[in-house]
């Protein structure tokens, strides 16, 4: 394969990649049942007149299963940190006692999990489609090559290899969404 097939194979998979990186991180913020610090990423508290991630003024921890507890490093954030939790789609109400925030994670009803199932396979279809984009930019640009003299047989050959990457980054998405799908519905 030569050099310019190869960098937009490369390219193709990083695009990939990003989308199944994006993927991961939105699950991890679809909380399960289970305490999750990552529910609380994208979470900014006002901090010297600065928007600042709730994670850079506090220490978040799960003491257990069920509990997110956080120790603001200043005793004067737990106000702001309480509002910012409280303005967040976590859809948590946070326990304030003047030292700590905890978070306590409600288990999830029948009808909730089944929700939470819906967006994990929506989000999963995203990831699919951004795979799917990923492959027809490549195999455009293939094409475009094979216009200004790439060989047929090279052109094809680097259609299958895109194919098979598609296949295998399809493979992943589905691995990741069922076992966000298993750990949802698990009790």
């Amino acid at each position: 394969m030569n050099e310019e097939v190869q960098l937009v194979y490369d390219m193709s998979k990083e695009k990939m990649d990003k989308a199944i990186d994006h993927l991961e991180s939105e699950l991890s913020r679809i909380r399960a049942g289970k305490a999750n610090i990552h529910i609380l990423d994208g979470i900014t508290v006002e901090y010297y007149g600065t928007p600042t991630p709730l994670n850079q003024v506090s220490n978040v921890s799960t003491p257990d299963a069920k509990t997110i507890a956080i120790q603001p490093w200043e005793k004067k954030m737990i106000e702001p940190i309480e509002k910012a939790i409280m303005n967040s789609n976590v859809g948590i109400t946070p326990v304030n006692n003047g030292e700590i925030i905890r978070l306590i994670i409600p288990t999830l009803t029948e009808e909730r999990r089944v929700s939470l199932v819906k967006q994990v396979k929506n989000e999963g279809e995203n990831a699919r489609v951004s795979v799917r984009n990923a492959r027809r930019e490549a195999n455009d640009e293939i094409k475009s090559m094979q216009k200004e003299g790439l060989a047929e047989d090279d052109a094809k050959r680097a259609e299958e290899k895109v194919q098979e990457l598609t296949d295998k980054m399809t493979e992943k998405v589905d691995q990741v969404v069922e076992a966000k799908e298993e750990d949802i519905m698990t009790i």
